[in-house]
């Protein structure tokens, strides 16, 4: 189903994909409101149809719903190419988070969801988008970021190890790099982290940085054969202790 505003202030289309009809209008009614041209699906299956006939934004998908879960829909999902996508989850289940997260969803959001709060996540996600689409046609030669050895290509999305071996990186984990090598020598506490890679919506959920800083760690380390590049500071969070250079 397509929920249209009555006055569009954006051209950007929205898909939310969650079994419990009620839900589904609701929010898709709530966010027409607000200039979004919305659809809706129950399943995997009708979003996949969704996806094959009109080109989204966004996606808004439930986590728990009966038959193919939200996290399986998302794992099929090829992240380098389909919307961006915020995940419900269930008020304390924290598992389905962090591997939502891990599995490249780029927000997420306790269900039942706020309303005002699920559209202030949307936009923030949007906005986020932007800008990176926005780097990467900008013009100007392309610059890096070196440290230790490693360059990241951050608009191409590349980061390669002092043996010029690319090294793979979730969204998460990519967005807490830049995190730290915006921040290089400096002690960044967990909630300074969620803001600064998952915007000042983020929910203060600690676990979920320490899974992925535990994760990055270890790939930028190359599984213990290079120096620790981030430092657990006692009480305090993480730094990154390498010198980052922009060329």
């Amino acid at each position: 189903m397509i929920a249209n505003a009555d006055t569009l202030d954006i051209e950007t289309r929205l898909l939310i994909v969650d079994d419990d009809p009620g839900i589904r209008e609701l929010t898709a009614g709530f966010l027409a409101t607000h200039g979004y041209l919305v659809d809706t699906a129950a399943d995997g299956a009708e979003m996949r149809r969704a996806l094959a006939m009109e080109s989204y934004e966004l996606i808004v998908l439930d986590v728990m719903m009966p038959g193919e879960d939200g996290l399986t829909i998302l794992r099929s999902l090829d992240r380098a190419t389909s919307p961006a996508v915020i995940i419900l989850s269930v008020i304390g289940e924290e598992i389905d988070r962090i591997v939502g997260l891990e599995l490249g969803a780029d927000d997420y959001i306790a269900k039942p969801a706020n309303p005002r709060e699920l559209l202030a996540r949307i936009r923030s996600v949007l906005r986020r988008k932007a800008t990176t689409a926005a780097n990467s046609t900008g013009p100007g030669k392309r610059e890096y970021l070196r440290f230790a050895g490693w360059r990241l290509d951050a608009v191409g999305r590349q980061l390669l190890d002092p043996e010029h071996v690319e090294i793979n990186l979730s969204d998460g984990e990519f967005r807490l790099l830049i995190a730290f090598i915006e921040h290089p020598r400096r002690v960044l506490t967990r909630d300074q982290l969620l803001d600064l890679s998952r915007g000042l919506n983020a929910e203060q959920f600690d676990r979920a940085i320490d899974v992925q800083v535990s994760r990055l760690r270890r790939k930028l380390s190359r599984e213990g054969a290079g120096p620790e590049l981030i430092r657990t500071v006692r009480n305090e969070g993480y730094m990154f202790v390498a010198d980052v250079e922009r060329r």
